[in-house]
């Protein structure tokens, strides 16, 4: 398996009250999509979450207050503007995921659907 599929569960837990998710495997992983668009998703060694440029310090400043493990994303080495990467032990802390997810879904859920 290329992914937690309890840090998926969370996730889905999570996701309950957005209208328009579903599913997709993508990147050796799971991802949520909101109307199309990627919002969040968990890979081998945690998750991320899709904030927009503009949110990302502000992702990174709120999860650090509750969590230590929340990192811009880099699956290649290279920053992935916009998007912030989870450890498995931020999976333990809903406070920070409902934080990252609330900007995550501030960006994606203004977009147009696909």
């Amino acid at each position: 398996m290329a992914y937690e599929e309890g840090h998926a569960e969370i996730m889905r837990e999570l996701l309950t009250d957005i209208d328009g998710i579903s599913e997709r495997k993508m990147f050796g992983g799971l991802c949520f999509m909101q109307n199309g668009n990627m919002l969040c998703g968990v890979h081998k060694e945690g998750g991320m979450f899709r904030v927009g440029k503009a949110n990302e310090e502000a992702a990174l400043e709120e999860a650090a207050l509750e969590v230590n493990g929340v990192d811009p994303l880099s699956f290649t080495g290279r920053k992935m503007g916009g998007m912030v990467d989870i450890s498995d032990n931020t999976f333990a802390d809903e406070e920070a995921l409902r934080a990252l997810l609330k900007l995550s879904n501030s960006f994606v859920g203004q977009m147009p659907p696909k």
